[in-house]
């Protein structure tokens, strides 16, 4: 019953009004105490709460007068709208949907054109909660000063990871060029605590990698999808084309993702002619990505892992539906949707999931990922004089998966 409620039911006062005054006299000094000990308006919205119509705008507006008028330690507004921004994005529940400052977008563009200036990692977050450095860029910072895939992000700048949003971390990873960055790390390997000054350096970041292998087969790693990605694959593609390569063996263990086109260009490349992903917005209508029917028509295997996400288990899924080759590894990460940056007029942003992608079958993968059609385990690293060493038991199953695919 509310204080209206109470007030519309009240009767005249009779015999029972002396056997409550006992109880009205405590509770009329618990209100003088109130009184006492606070303004007069702030105690009757503490004795007397009731509701009122009011809008979002003005309840905003109320909440941070009450900040500024009586948080003991004073209010950041820049901090306090920051955080208002971010807790809007975060309202939809879907961790891929998020806001972001300026200088978030900043390094968003510049990690997607393939440029930044910071150590050369590439970070993930586990469902444990553990941030796992899964890549370094090959010649850069974080591995000259040491630092190994696997190896889990504990601070940075004495700051712990667990305390730092994941979506900012970054921009506490990267910096000015010169400046060095105090890098903390578990490494589950030996069961160490390590610290590594790091020099922030210019990354232009090489994301794919190449080699040819014995027997004509030739090997292409790529590690995300970005704007260069794709300029990056033909060149090691007509490398090792002029090397005669006769099989390909694609790797796209730990590739986190990136852009829908720069894979949809990679796919056009190697996948037969049809559809290679198709995704469905809000509204149910569905864009198609088809690749034409010039391709590499030679024998194929793809690698992946549970940090294949994204645009790689697009590229996963279209190989496994269409039968293109052997898929090799262990289930995928399980991300089956498409976002979209889009601009706020100050320089910020928001990330927004706008669609759900589908292999060429129509099959949604988010949230189980897409099993390998050989689901290969790597080993426990083995310590060596050089080190601690994994055997890529996964890489000799692709081997010799091709080697079969081309009669050898």
């Amino acid at each position: 019953m509310n204080i209206f409620d109470r007030i519309k039911g009240r009767r005249k006062l009779g015999k029972g009004f002396w056997k409550g005054f006992g109880t009205g006299a405590i509770i009329c000094g618990m209100v003088c105490f109130v009184w006492q000990s606070a303004t007069i308006q702030s105690a009757l919205w503490y004795i007397m709460p009731f509701e009122v119509g009011i809008t979002s705008a003005a309840k905003v507006n109320l909440m941070k007068e009450y900040l500024d008028t009586y948080y003991v330690e004073g209010v950041d507004e820049d901090m306090m709208n920051e955080y208002m921004y971010a807790g809007l994005a975060a309202s939809v529940e879907d961790k891929y949907t998020y806001y972001l400052t300026a200088d978030d977008v900043h390094a968003h563009l510049n990690n997607s054109n393939g440029y930044f200036v910071g150590i050369g990692v590439t970070i993930s977050l586990r469902e444990d909660g553990d941030v796992e450095i899964v890549s370094l860029v090959e010649g850069n910072a974080a591995e000259s000063a040491g630092i190994l895939a696997g190896d889990i992000l504990e601070k940075v700048d004495g700051l712990l990871v667990d305390d730092i949003p994941f979506d900012d971390l970054t921009s506490h990873i990267e910096g000015k060029e010169g400046d060095v960055v105090v890098i903390e790390v578990y490494r589950p390997s030996t069961e160490e605590y390590l610290t590594f000054d790091v020099v922030r350096q210019a990354v232009v970041t090489q994301s794919v990698y190449h080699s040819m292998m014995e027997d004509g087969m030739g090997y292409i790693l790529i590690t995300s999808f970005k704007d260069n990605t794709y300029g990056q694959f033909m060149e090691a593609l007509e490398d090792l084309e002029s090397q005669n390569m006769e099989g390909l063996i694609l790797d796209l263990r730990n590739n986190l993702g990136g852009l829908v086109n720069s894979v949809h260009q990679i796919g056009d490349e190697l996948l037969a002619e049809g559809l290679m992903v198709y995704t469905e917005d809000v509204n149910g209508k569905q864009e198609e990505r088809i690749c034409d029917h010039e391709y590499l028509d030679i024998p194929f295997v793809l690698l992946v892992n549970e940090n294949s996400a994204s645009s790689s288990e697009i590229f996963a899924g279209a190989v496994k539906d269409t039968e293109r080759g052997a898929v090799i590894g262990t289930q995928t990460f399980g991300k089956g949707l498409v976002q979209q940056l889009f601009y706020l007029p100050d320089g910020s942003g928001m990330n927004i999931t706008i669609q759900k992608y589908y292999t060429p079958n129509g099959t949604s993968i988010h949230g189980t990922g897409i099993t390998p059609d050989y689901v290969v385990e790597l080993p426990e690293a083995v310590e060596t004089e050089e080190g601690y060493v994994i055997e890529d038991t996964q890489l000799q199953k692709a081997v010799e998966i091709l080697a079969e695919e081309m009669n050898m």
